[in-house]
This record gives structure tokens, sequence and C-alpha cells, in this order.
């Protein structure tokens, strides 16, 4: 999980429990998404990586490069 990329879904940002799309095992599939700055928000439509994964589905993401 670590390191793929996916796009925002649900507004993830500070206090906010976020969602992202996540191409795994030739679809994609739904996480619940924090920021990894607790400050930062990311809005729906942001490509993002995946920098943390906490199973079964929860993922602390930040921006891609050039996002």
């Amino acid at each position: 999980m670590v390191g793929r990329e996916g796009r925002v879904t649900g507004t993830v940002g500070p206090g906010l429990v976020g969602e992202v799309m996540v191409s795994v095992r030739g679809g994609a599939e739904a996480f619940l998404a924090h920021p990894v700055s607790p400050e930062e928000t990311i809005e729906v439509g942001t490509v993002i990586v995946v920098v943390e994964y906490q199973p079964p589905r929860t993922v602390y993401v930040a921006r891609a490069l050039g996002s």
C-alpha cells in the first residue's frame, strides 16, 4: 500500500476523516484517509500518495508530486 497513488473522493483535512480511492488488486478500493501533515487540507480530485497504511482500511496521505 505505501507508495501507491490514488485520488481524493472525500476531502481530507484537519478534524476530517476523508476518503481516497487507491488502485489495488486490479481494481480501485476506497480507504479512510487522514493527511500526513495535520494542518493540510487535500481537496476532492487531488492525486495523493499513501505514506502510511493502518489495516484494514485507513491510510495517511500526502499530495503526489506535481499535484
